[in-house]
């Protein structure tokens, strides 16, 4: 799958810009501002129909405009793909294929599969459990429709039965057979949410561990485990034990939504543990093992997207990144940075041909 082109208007710092692309390796370069990582996050709009840094649609309109569009025309299995999303003002984002939109979003999840490796990352270690969740449900969900479709429907659920809680709370009232409707669908899609979750960590962690030693500098060992309450007891179990719980705090605090990933590093946690250096290696290893893995599943390239790496990494870990892009193992790459002599002489060290495109 390649990108041929990109159209922007509206978006962000950005007017209207055209760009054209090569098929391999594609460099934005510029100075800090001038919209480097608005174009990548332009690309990885049209594949999930959001913004990877600002999910809120109207601040991705350009400042005096009242809507956006970005087009970005496809090469797909030797098939010319047309996507376009565009949002205006107080009405709803729209998603086209082909000109015909889609009814809804998450049908078009997967179909252009892409993995983005950003500063922004940094959350994954410093943030909440709810943030690495994304991060392993977006994972499965470019390959897995029934899956994000579960999700969907067990996070409504879940809306449903907290504000069933706080109503119960503010009328001082309280009806178990109400609760029971959404324990009993909660926990019979909760557990194929935790039953997906535990398959695909079991094939996810070797290649995150392979990916790791590939780019260490080190001989430190690391972990990556997932956590989940399921993994001790039956959720509707958990659902109902715990009502008493629930109803003080008016929240369910069990289920699939309570699940984690934890990152080690010799054992401890890479959070408090690991140095700067081996915490971007951690992220990287971890975002490389996801494009592994949606490649084999998805049986086609994603695109990658490296956001300002070059100032993230020492020049040893950036030379190890692009190595790793010099075989056919990997497809389209682009990438920032605000040197244009580094960004260069970087890639010219890989056997693929590349574009560099000077923004100002």
């Amino acid at each position: 799958m390649i990108l041929q082109s990109l159209a922007l208007l509206n978006y962000k710092n950005f007017e209207t810009k055209e760009f054209d692309f090569d098929p391999k390796i594609n460099c934005l370069v510029g100075r800090n501002g001038v919209g480097k990582t608005n174009v990548l996050d332009a690309i990885y709009h049209l594949s999930f129909g959001k913004s990877y840094f600002n999910p809120i649609t109207a601040q991705n309109i350009r400042h005096g405009s009242d809507f956006f569009m970005i087009d970005g025309a496809y090469n797909k299995a030797d098939k010319q793909e047309r996507v376009v999303v565009s949002a205006k003002k107080g009405q709803k984002k729209i998603i086209k294929r082909n000109n015909k939109a889609y009814d809804r979003f998450s049908d078009h999840i997967g179909f252009l599969p892409l993995v983005i490796i950003s500063p922004a990352d940094r959350d994954l270690i410093t943030e909440g459990s709810d943030v690495r969740r994304k991060f392993i449900d977006g994972v499965i969900s470019q390959s897995d429709k029934p899956y994000l479709q579960d999700l969907l429907d067990y996070n409504k659920l879940l809306a449903q039965r907290n504000a069933l809680l706080k109503f119960f709370a503010a009328n001082n009232t309280f009806n178990a057979d109400n609760l029971e409707v959404y324990d009993l669908q909660m926990s019979s899609i909760g557990k194929r949410i935790f039953d997906k979750r535990r398959a695909f960590m079991e094939t996810f962690e070797p290649i995150f561990q392979a990916r790791y030693q590939a780019i260490s500098t080190g001989s430190e060992t690391v972990g990556l485990l997932y956590h989940s309450q399921l993994s001790e007891a039956d959720m509707l179990g958990l659902l109902q034990d715990n009502i008493r719980k629930d109803r003080m705090t008016q929240y369910s605090n069990y289920g699939t939504h309570k699940d984690d990933l934890r990152f080690l590093i010799d054992g401890h946690p890479i959070k408090k543990f690991g140095s700067q250096g081996q915490q971007k290696s951690y992220l990287i290893a971890l975002k490389l093992a996801q494009f592994d893995f949606i490649k084999e599943v998805c049986k086609e390239y994603p695109i990658l997207l490296l956001d300002d790496i070059f100032d993230k990494l020492d020049e040893e870990r950036v030379s190890r990144i692009i190595q790793l892009v010099d075989d056919e193992n990997f497809g389209q790459l682009f990438l920032s940075d605000t040197h244009s002599e580094r960004t260069e002489a970087a890639v010219k060290r890989v056997h693929q041909t590349y574009k560099v495109i000077e923004l100002s």
